[in-house]
């Protein structure tokens, strides 16, 4: 299994200094740049599209960490180039083969991922097992940046990982997302997650700067 990794959700970022705000994640220590990609059907917002994944390519070597949002994948994947070493997630609850798409990402070099909403059992993944690499559990319901954790929500990370690990999936990594302080990221790295999206709640803290919390933030994720 991979060490922990810090992947910073840059819809929390300063966006009018989004290049300098990069530079400072990558100088503290983050691994990859979370980027929340919204089409306002799965979802009721829009975030950032294929132009701005392609910018953010142009600007950093730091992998991206793609989470579409979005009740149509191949439209958007048609319009940028994944990079080898980033990871694309979309949702398990799109109901569909993921066959095709599966392949199409890890042919570039890159994770494919499934990500699951807070009402979703962790059985949902059945279906798909052996096409995925990943699992995103989204601790808040999805789509905007600095929402309440669901209540109780932080028990179905454990309950993830011995549901992977019974179905032979122990190199699937959990990702979790949505409200992760780096008090609840220490339990839920004890209970298996070793992906941890960073937003509001424990790197873009008020008052705090980037040097002091991304060095809290992997000190509580570090087993």
């Amino acid at each position: 299994m991979e060490k922990s990794i810090i992947s910073v959700s840059v819809m929390c970022s300063d966006l009018m200094n989004f290049g300098a705000d990069i530079d400072t994640l990558e100088k503290y220590g983050v691994d990859w740049l979370h980027v929340d990609v919204m089409d306002a059907h799965f979802v009721p917002n829009l975030t950032f599209g294929p132009d701005f994944i392609k910018a953010m390519h142009a600007h950093t070597r730091m992998p991206l960490d793609i989470h579409l949002m979005v009740t149509d994948p191949e439209l958007i994947m048609e319009r940028f180039e994944l990079r080898s070493g980033d990871c694309l997630s979309v949702h398990v609850e799109l109901d569909r083969s993921f066959e095709e798409l599966s392949a199409r990402v890890r042919a570039q070099g890159c994770r494919f991922g499934l990500a699951v909403n807070p009402e979703t059992p962790v059985e949902a993944l059945a279906p798909h097992i052996g096409l995925f690499d990943t699992v995103t559990l989204m601790l808040v319901h999805p789509g905007y940046a600095g929402a309440k954790m669901v209540e109780g929500i932080m028990s179905k990370v454990g309950e993830t990982r011995k549901w992977l690990d019974s179905h032979g999936l122990t190199d699937v990594m959990i990702s979790v997302d949505g409200s992760v302080s780096a008090e609840r990221a220490a339990s839920m790295a004890a209970d298996g997650a070793s992906i941890f999206v960073g937003g509001t709640a424990g790197i873009y803290r008020k008052g705090m700067k980037l040097e002091d919390t991304i060095p809290a933030f992997r000190k509580a994720i570090t087993l």
